[in-house]
């Protein structure tokens, strides 16, 4: 294996790495405010497009993390990001929360019902027949289908919820169009996230806690990947995957030498 570049900067997920069932990992706000006071450049991304930056970084506060709003990506700002790249001020038909509409009205996009140029399906609390059903008119009117990630299901306190995958594989059925998924494993959430900080695919490492999106992304973008084993993916599964990441450790608590 080629010998990589010693790490200078720094992508993490949030939850499973920082965040477990809503409470701190154990020396994950040791680890991030080492990183801070270090200078390096890091980001945390999630592909949860719920909340805005300073709604997260309100959350990790509380739990003592030192993070200011700006090292914050997710994956509706990636969205929101590619959108505009690709149909700078163009409108859309969204189904999701306010992390998502605030990312796509600060990147201009007008938000419409009335011949959007794309459907944009991200997670919401309660999803909505109706909205559902109105999505599916405008996809087959020619509306373009946009998600911001293609998780199936999420967590709650009572078990398990449908997310955006699940809804997406609704609305691809009533409409036979696949759609286009931003978020993790696309390897842009990643390509993305590297060129807010500058940084170089080369000298960065991704820290995560899923193989199948975590350690893909990462290493599709090119990236040192680190799997830590505080959330769902365990050491007995990575030999189910055709891919392995650069190492494994027990927790980020593992890695506050190397910053």
């Amino acid at each position: 294996m080629t010998e990589r570049k010693p790490v200078e900067s720094w992508l993490t997920d949030m939850d499973g790495v920082l965040v477990h069932e809503g409470q701190p990992v154990p020396g994950a706000p040791e680890f991030i405010n080492r990183l801070r006071s270090s200078g390096k450049s890091f980001l945390i991304l999630t592909n949860n497009s719920i909340y805005t930056p300073r709604d997260l970084q309100a959350r990790l506060s509380r739990m003592g993390f030192d993070v200011p709003e700006s090292a914050i990506w997710t994956s509706a700002l990636a969205t929101a990001q590619f959108l505009s790249d690709q149909r700078p001020n163009g409108t859309a038909y969204v189904i999701g929360e306010a992390g998502l509409t605030t990312a796509l009205h600060g990147a201009g996009y007008v938000l419409s019902n009335i011949e959007p140029d794309y459907v944009v399906l991200g997670e919401t609390r309660t999803y909505s027949f109706t909205a559902i059903t109105t999505a599916i008119r405008l996809i087959l009117a020619g509306a373009r289908f946009i998600c911001t990630n293609p998780d199936a299901t999420g967590p709650s306190n009572e078990g398990v919820l449908p997310a955006v995958g699940s809804v997406a594989a609704l609305i691809s059925k009533a409409t036979n169009v696949d759609p286009y998924f931003v978020g993790k494993p696309n390897p842009m959430m990643m390509r993305s996230a590297l060129n807010t900080i500058g940084a170089h695919s080369e000298t960065t490492a991704m820290i995560g806690d899923r193989m199948d999106t975590d350690v893909l992304c990462g290493l599709e973008a090119g990236l040192e990947t680190i799997l830590v084993l505080t959330g769902i993916s365990t050491r007995h599964e990575i030999d189910r995957f055709p891919y392995r990441p650069s190492r494994v450790v027990d927790s980020v608590a593992n890695l506050m030498d190397e910053i």
